[in-house]
């Protein structure tokens, strides 16, 4: 792990956004010994934090560049993208734009003779664009960002390239099984069938869109750092280190819903 990865694992596990604890479930029902809680990121120096954190991960992969736009999807991305530019600015002298978009296009004021979905209106023609958001689990907001992007380019006509996206923590696991069986209209937390191993979520959208993913920390590495320097963490209701039953729980955990290395 690079030196910011460390620090970062230890600010998830300070900040009590990343925490064990037993009966949590994820979106779609499938259980989870953990959890990480991105709006544990909700004051000035805490937001500060995770936009340097962005900033040390684009730098240090050196992706980007002068000019370049960061983009947020709406809501949470939309914080990220805004502090990861000013860190990139106040900390590597690099001038960058950040974008994000709006859950209904807005028709009036500078958009009354055409929509906009997004706030800022940063894009231009031949523009390199990287998403940043704070978590993966269906991906789902990740390609319907790519169709904001791509429909805002098409109006005006604009060729734009998007280069990357970013995530703060890859959960690295594969995406659930649903009950075929069942009507498509119910929630999907109604039609996911548990113990079941579905595709690697954030290979398929690789594979997809050609666009490559990285993340400040993958989960694994996290757990095991903190688990070795014994460092603090919320389990259960109290802070403490993490013991050798936990450790196993989450390896367990990911035998049975992470992506294979």
């Amino acid at each position: 792990m690079e030196n910011y990865q460390k620090k970062f694992s230890e600010v998830l596990a300070d900040s009590e956004a990343l925490f064990f604890d037993k009966g949590l479930s994820l979106k779609d029902r499938r259980p989870t010994p953990y959890f990480v809680n991105s709006g544990k990121f909700n004051t000035g120096k805490m937001s500060a934090i995770l936009g340097e954190n962005f900033a040390d991960m684009l730098m240090e992969n050196d992706l980007v560049q002068e000019k370049d736009i960061i983009f947020g999807p709406s809501y949470k991305g939309s914080a990220i993208s805004g502090t990861t530019a000013i860190s990139l600015w106040n900390k590597h002298g690099l001038e960058v734009f950040f974008e994000y978009d709006r859950k209904e296009a807005k028709t009036h004021g500078e958009s009354t003779q055409k929509e906009s979905s997004l706030v800022n209106k940063t894009l231009f023609d031949g523009c390199r664009i990287f998403i940043v958001d704070d978590v993966w689990t269906s991906g789902a907001t990740k390609y319907e960002s790519i169709e904001i992007i791509e429909e805002e380019a098409k109006a005006k006509g604009d060729v734009v390239n998007i280069f990357g996206m970013g995530i703060a923590v890859d959960r690295e696991q594969v995406g659930a099984v649903y009950d075929e069986t069942k009507p498509k209209d119910l929630p999907n937390k109604e039609r996911v069938i548990l113990g079941k191993r579905g595709e690697d979520a954030i290979g398929s959208f690789i594979t997809q869109t050609g666009i490559p993913v990285i993340s400040i920390v993958g989960i694994r590495d996290t757990v095991n750092h903190l688990f070795n320097i014994e460092h603090p963490l919320m389990i259960n209701g109290k802070k403490q280190p993490m013991d050798f039953q936990i450790l196993r729980e989450f390896n367990n955990y990911m035998d049975m819903y992470g992506v294979k290395r």
